[in-house]
């Protein structure tokens, strides 16, 4: 999910970010809880004395066989490349990275993330050259679209196959929070080569970087391609990837969490 569309017309990042973050906001934890009403399974029933008793796949998930995750963040966006508790998996191949990437690109609730991004955006008049009604709102929907395709798959598919890196973040779930804090972190110029072995994050760099020059030098409207956005659109792109691998690395605590704090259902 791309953060390239953030800034227009001389609005301040963070501010937009923050203001987009606390509309949306509400929509993903309405999302997260009726996902947890539809994932949770009723309460199993009591084993007799002596049966043995089953451990629960939940409490330590494993990896799925393909390498390919089916997970939502909160039960809703696309979180397909994020695997937990994965020390040994078997590389993805060309192949399989544009399929994830795909199946995360065009999947219908990333189409409704970026229909509530564009209707901000329209709120705000960015882009004031496109104007507003229908057809200004579906050319800041066509454009946050495209910066969203195209970044993923150049960060996610296209450079992680030609270098072959591996575009999937592996969750720590270990040590201090403030550990794991820096570990997500990293995770924008640390990766995991398709062969196991620690390398520089050249994908997400060239990646965030090309899709930035071909979002400002061609599709965007004409007064903001210029170095000045292009560097600024990095820069952003980067942080909001940065927050996206934080939030990647605490989700599952968060959904176990959500699980625990559920009541238990009366007999």
């Amino acid at each position: 999910m791309s953060g390239i569309a953030a800034v227009r017309e001389g609005v301040n990042p963070i501010s937009m970010f923050i203001t987009k973050t606390l509309t949306i906001l509400p929509l993903l934890v309405a999302a997260a809880l009726w996902g947890q009403e539809q994932t949770t399974a009723p309460a199993p029933a009591s084993p007799a004395p002596d049966s043995p008793a089953t451990p629960t796949a939940k409490s330590n998930p494993q990896p799925p066989p393909n390498g390919i995750s089916k997970d939502r963040l909160f039960y809703a966006l696309p979180n397909f490349l994020t695997l937990e508790n994965a020390a040994d998996v078997p590389p993805l191949t060309t192949g399989q990275k544009f399929k994830a990437v795909a199946k995360g690109t065009f999947d219908p609730v990333e189409f409704g993330f970026i229909g509530a991004t564009a209707g901000i955006a329209q709120a705000e008049n960015s882009e004031a050259t496109f104007g507003q009604g229908a057809q200004g709102y579906a050319k800041r929907y066509g454009l946050r679209f495209a910066d969203s395709a195209i970044e993923n798959f150049l960060a996610q598919a296209i450079f992680p196959s030609l270098l072959h890196q591996d575009p999937r973040y592996f969750q720590s779930g270990k040590g201090t929070t403030m550990h794991r804090v820096f570990y997500a972190l990293q995770r924008v110029v640390v990766t995991r080569s398709d062969s196991g072995s620690r390398q520089f994050n050249y994908s997400e760099i060239l990646g965030a970087s090309t899709a930035a020059a071909i979002s400002t030098y061609t599709y965007h409207p004409r007064n903001e391609r210029n170095g000045g956005n292009l560097v600024e659109l990095f820069g952003t792109q980067i942080g909001l990837d940065a927050l996206g691998y934080e939030l990647k690395e605490f989700w599952p605590d968060i959904r176990r969490w959500m699980h625990k704090s559920k009541p238990a259902p009366t007999p």
